[in-house]
């Protein structure tokens, strides 16, 4: 990564793959994804630095897996506490239940607390690691002119000097207030609530606990999640005339809040913020070569703890297709799926928020005695207690449209659209245990469940762009993993292949970069994949040279 806070001089404009503006968790994780693919990209912050305020505190497995990808788990999870989840209380403050999430399906806790400034550290550091990656801070977008070819954009710096840039891209992970959402002229669509919260992050504090807890008194619900090092963070719903929205609110007020819980003094005080909630999406995820991520594509109350999670699945799923279509290995048409794949789930996320807040933090006696005794209820049936331990109740992300072969039914109906669980499997001649996604890289993977050797032949004379890839043989039955010929054979370690794969025996599995499965087809059957790749197969002509790396220098 060049870093620099300023544009360097020169009359020239910088050439880029990719513009990313914005450089909170979602344009860091979609920056480092693009850093990964090999794409010539320039992120741009209108602040001198990453942010310092702890505003998300929450991490699922979805987007530690994202970041596996990105090569960066390792340095994250110095920063998170694992395996949170989430206790609720009932309105007298007894346990209602323990909301752990579906286990380590993916490869990593369901849930993890961290503090955001430590997160957007460290994805900032990893940028280092890529010399075809700049970020200038301090420079601010003010103009986008799009063509058939690019978008030149507009940049001044804190002094006010103007630089002009040239990309094939632009995304714009800018947050609510997002610039390049309004000079793509996309407008948001839903609901600002009136209710005022107030957020308070505090140091030295004594809860320990490994999950974040809800409490659904109606006279004053609040929520508590302990962090790392002492930090806790104490959100408060707030009568009206309490306090206005905006950061240092009376601290008389939040003294006598956090006090039933600790004494407080204002040194104990990291940041503290009255605010409200927004349930908003984009109406469009895109526009021409323009594309939004994160808040700037939708807003949600903090209930589901899915605000940045939603903005990190946002860039995994359009980084690999910027890459296939940069590389020459897709047409333009793959990036119309993002807003296809994207925005169907974000509503339902959005959705879901508000209907926890609206439950778990009511403000009505009425309706928190009723869903106490719901809760007690359902807990009593195995059914229900699964429903809620799981969170079953949080949207699927299981695709129904966009970038896929098939899944209505059939051995592919079961993977088809859904993501390849991780489990740890044997690996190569020396059997060594290692997480499948690091066995598969980092591009699109076809698996062969239980092939006979020869059935690989079938793919040699096909064009199955921008699905062909790396090749894994998936050995099942308790048989041994091996390295042979270029290919590599996983065994199953404790069943999860065989659980994953057991009815798929004999087929291949086409998993794109994100690890959605995007195909299961009999080796027989492969003659009609060409034909329904057609749409994104590239042509010759859709096949251009990179752009030359950003002109900036790297300061130290």
């Amino acid at each position: 990564m060049r870093a620099t806070t300023t544009p360097v001089p020169g009359a020239g404009p910088l050439v880029t793959e990719v513009l990313v503006v914005g450089s909170g968790p979602t344009g860091l994780t979609v920056a480092n994804l693009l850093g990964t693919f090999g794409i010539t990209t320039l992120l741009v912050e209108r602040n001198t630095s990453t942010s310092e305020e702890a505003k998300a505190i929450s991490l699922d497995d979805e987007s530690l897996r994202t970041l596996q990808a990105a090569g960066l788990d390792a340095e994250v999870y110095s920063v998170v506490v694992p395996g949170t989840g989430t206790r609720y209380f009932s309105a007298r403050g007894r346990p209602l239940f323990h909301a752990r999430g579906p286990g380590r399906r993916l490869g990593h806790s369901f849930k993890n607390s961290f503090a955001q400034p430590d997160l957007e550290r460290v994805l900032a550091a990893g940028l280092a690691r890529f010399p075809h990656v700049t970020v200038l801070f301090g420079t601010e977008l003010h103009d986008l002119d799009e063509d058939s070819s690019g978008v030149d954009a507009v940049l001044t710096d804190v002094d006010g000097q103007e630089r002009r840039v040239r990309a094939r891209y632009v995304l714009g992970c800018d947050g609510g207030r997002s610039t390049v959402r309004d000079l793509a002229g996309i407008q948001m669509t839903g609901v600002t609530f009136p209710d005022r919260w107030l957020v308070v992050d505090a140091l030295g504090d004594q809860h320990d606990q490994r999950y974040a807890m809800h409490v659904g008194d109606w006279r004053r619900p609040h929520v508590i999640v302990a962090g790392r090092d002492g930090r806790c963070r104490y959100e408060f719903w707030l009568r009206p005339g309490e306090a206005d929205p905006g950061p240092d609110p009376p601290f008389d007020l939040v003294r006598r809040l956090v006090g039933r819980y600790r004494p407080l003094r204002p040194d104990d005080v990291e940041r503290s913020v009255v605010y409200g909630f927004h349930a908003l999406l984009a109406e469009r995820f895109s526009h021409g070569r323009c594309f939004l991520l994160g808040d700037a594509a939708h807003m949600m109350p903090p209930f589901a703890g899915q605000g940045l999670n939603s903005g990190v699945r946002d860039a995994t799923n359009l980084a690999w297709k910027l890459a296939a279509v940069l590389s020459g290995r897709a047409r333009p048409t793959l990036l119309d799926t993002y807003e296809q794949e994207r925005r169907p789930h974000a509503q339902a996320t959005v959705d879901l928020s508000v209907r926890l807040g609206s439950i778990v933090m009511t403000t009505s006696r009425t309706r928190a005695l009723a869903r106490d005794a719901f809760v007690a209820s359902a807990m009593r049936l195995p059914a229900g207690r699964r429903f809620l331990e799981q969170m079953r109740y949080r949207p699927a992300a299981h695709l129904r449209q966009g970038f896929l072969v098939g899944g209505a039914g059939g051995v592919g109906g079961r993977l088809v659209g859904r993501p390849l669980p991780q489990p740890t499997v044997l690996a190569g001649d020396d059997h060594a245990p290692a997480r499948l996604d690091d066995v598969l890289g980092p591009g699109p993977t076809v698996l062969g469940i239980d092939l006979e050797p020869e059935l690989w032949a079938a793919l040699s004379d096909l064009d199955l762009r921008p699905l062909d890839g790396r090749r894994v043989d998936v050995r099942l039955d308790d048989r041994a993993s091996w390295s042979r010929n270029g290919r590599t054979a996983v065994a199953d370690l404790d069943g999860q292949l065989e659980k994953t794969f057991g009815h798929a025996r004999g087929r291949l599995v086409f998993v794109r970069p994100d690890r959605i499965v995007a195909a299961v087809v009999h080796p027989s059957r492969l003659g009609g994949l060409p034909a329904a790749l057609s749409p994104y197969t590239p042509a010759p002509e859709d096949v251009v040279a990179p752009a030359p790396g950003p002109a900036a220098t790297r300061t130290n």
